[in-house]
């Protein structure tokens, strides 16, 4: 299958016009066409990776002949903080830095500085975590406040086959333990599960981390992208993962932290500590979603599964004033209407999607 790059990909270019024919918005935070006020905003900042995973960028697809994007078509760290401080005056109270791997792009804790600054704002990150420990300390001292780390499997092979590209298990071991010293926890470790691929360490995985202190989630196989092959029967329930660990580990369920968390909580009968599920797939969670994407390039996605965004790098590098960014957002967020995990049928999962290693998960 031949994937057309992001940067390939028709977007929205009449962006301005449309911020521009909207009156000015009331201040605070805006809803959507369905009631949700946008609250996480997730930025990518990097395009490129150091694993080749097999859910999110296949080898197949993603080698050394793929047009990655060029540093000058990335937002600039500073282009990054603007839009996010616009976002932060619109309700955002969470921010995640994604990539691809985030951590390759080069003094990114000068952007985590930049937006440390931004008050009452959660910064967090997401890595595959083998380079944290050179950077973890750093991070901590820019202003980060935790990190999730990407884990699918604690079986040495497993691992080394689905991130394709021979890191083994201990290379992010340390990296989580390099986190943790660094203050950057509570740390969650994120394992995607694929059915007949890694499943069946689904009780290791849980049993290697209780007690810890870490926050194990199980992820279920979703469609994202156009270069997976996902297929359904892939799709291992989280009622079933919740199932596993129960008959092992007791379990019983806890409440959300907050409005619209993803992932459903269990926590260990005996105290030791808690998992999490996310069921994107089997239990979609679309009417509580308040997250909003930022492109490496600077298109906004309100969707993981969008097949387009909406161009803010033109309006940026334009001279547009942070008012008609503020506008621009408006007139993205108040017509949104996703629900794609709601309406997810054979038909959909085959249309073609914006890949994940550009917006993140």
């Amino acid at each position: 299958m031949k994937i057309i790059p992001i940067h390939q990909q028709a977007t929205d270019t009449g962006l301005l016009d449309a911020a521009r024919s909207l009156a000015a918005l009331p201040n605070g935070p805006i809803a959507d066409q369905r009631g949700r006020e946008v609250r996480d905003l997730r930025i990518s900042v990097t395009d490129r990776c150091n694993f080749r995973c097999v859910y999110c960028m296949p080898r197949s697809v993603f080698d050394k002949d793929y047009p990655f994007l060029p540093r000058n078509e990335l937002l600039s760290f500073e282009e990054i903080t603007r839009v996010a401080r616009v976002f932060a005056a619109r309700g955002v109270r969470k921010i995640r830095i994604t990539g691809g791997e985030p951590l390759l792009r080069k003094h990114v804790e000068n952007l985590i500085e930049q937006l440390a600054d931004i008050p009452d704002i959660e910064l967090t990150l997401t890595t595959n975590g083998v380079l944290l420990p050179k950077m973890a300390k750093a991070l901590k001292q820019a202003g980060l406040d935790r990190v999730t780390v990407s884990l699918d499997a604690i079986d040495d092979a497993t691992f080394r086959a689905m991130n394709d590209a021979d890191y083994p298990v201990s290379s992010v071991l340390k990296g989580i333990d390099a986190a943790a010293e660094a203050g950057l926890g509570p740390i969650k470790v994120n394992m995607v599960v694929k059915g007949g691929v890694n499943d069946g360490g689904v009780v290791d995985m849980a049993r290697h981390f209780r007690g810890s202190g870490h926050i194990v989630r199980f992820i279920e196989f979703m469609d994202v992208g156009s270069s997976n092959g996902w297929k359904m029967d892939e799709v291992v329930p989280s009622r079933d993962i919740v199932d596993r660990i129960d008959k092992v580990f007791p379990l019983e369920q806890v409440d959300p932290n907050y409005v619209g968390e993803v992932a459903e909580r269990w926590r260990y009968r005996d105290g030791s500590g808690e998992i999490g599920v996310i069921s994107s797939v089997t239990q979609a969670f679309c009417s509580t979603c308040t997250r909003i994407r930022l492109s490496t390039e600077g298109k906004l996605y309100t969707c993981l599964f969008a097949q387009g965004g909406h161009d803010l790098r033109a309006l940026l590098r334009a001279g547009a004033s942070d008012q008609d960014i503020d506008r621009a957002i408006g007139a993205v967020w108040t017509r949104r209407d996703d629900r794609y995990s709601e309406i997810r049928t054979a038909n959909t999962a085959g249309q073609r999607k914006i890949e994940m290693s550009y917006i993140g998960g």
